[in-house]
């Protein structure tokens, strides 16, 4: 029985595109307050699985339940509520150029709130500090390090308090310590914040240190589902071969 109760249920999803079936009946579980890593090979269907979680594709068959809500049954409304209770991280960022970090974080709390200016800046710097980003908030986009873009992005995307955060491949084109502390804040958050997470990526050093579940596609089936200590253990070739690959050179002495 799972310590943590259920925040995403996916039961038997399936989807075809362009008379081409795509995803093949994936099913798996995501808990609160745990990470939830999505992995698998380019074209393996955990992007497509992603963007049905997201509401950005209609169910074609199967299921999907997002904090007990039925993706299928509920109103346009619900749907807009649901999803505001939800953060995304986009592996570019996704900020605009054209504003400062601190208008950036700011914008949704100005489209979806009542609050004063004030309030939406000190909300903001909260945010950032949490980030480990401080003296950025007037600095634009394009005065950022990679590393200090990514905080920034995962900042604007926790700025209404979501309980539940999607992250598109977080560490995508940072060096190896860059990538470590951006680990190190995602689990952190995690246990300080309570927040929820699901993450798709194929950085091995990565997975090592956030994951604490393991959903693996393959060719747009689930061939492992389950902890990650039960994935480092399994006895599928597939698996096991992704870990080994991914393991070459990787100090276990920094998975803290």
């Amino acid at each position: 029985m799972e310590k943590n109760p259920c925040i995403i249920e996916v039961n038997d999803l399936s989807a075809t595109f362009e008379e081409r079936q795509i995803l093949h009946k994936v099913a798996f579980r995501a808990f609160e307050q745990e990470i939830t890593v999505i992995l698998g090979a380019s074209g393996s269907g955990k992007t497509t699985v992603l963007k049905h979680i997201l509401g950005l594709y209609n169910i074609q068959e199967g299921y999907i339940s997002i904090l007990g809500k039925n993706l299928s049954m509920i109103t346009e409304s619900e749907q807009k509520k649901l999803y505001k209770a939800i953060g995304v991280f986009y592996q570019n960022g996704g900020l605009l150029n054209s504003l400062t970090i601190g208008e950036n974080l700011g914008l949704p709390l100005e489209q979806h709130t009542d609050l004063d200016d004030e309030m939406i800046r000190s909300i903001v710097m909260l945010k950032l500090n949490l980030v480990n980003l401080v003296n950025v908030y007037d600095h634009y986009p394009s005065q950022l390090s990679g590393g200090m873009l990514k905080r920034a992005a995962l900042a604007r995307a926790m700025i209404m308090d979501p309980p539940l955060l999607f992250c598109d491949e977080p560490g995508a084109g940072l060096d190896p310590v860059s990538l470590a502390s951006l680990d190190s804040l995602l689990v952190n958050l995690k246990l300080q914040l309570g927040i929820s997470m699901v993450i798709i990526t194929h950085q091995v050093s990565s997975i090592l240190r956030i994951a604490d579940r393991i959903v693996f596609l393959e060719e747009g089936r689930v061939i492992f589902y389950g902890t990650l200590s039960e994935a480092l253990d399994s006895g599928d070739p597939d698996v096991r071969d992704f870990f080994n690959k991914g393991m070459r050179g990787y100090d276990s002495s920094k998975n803290s």
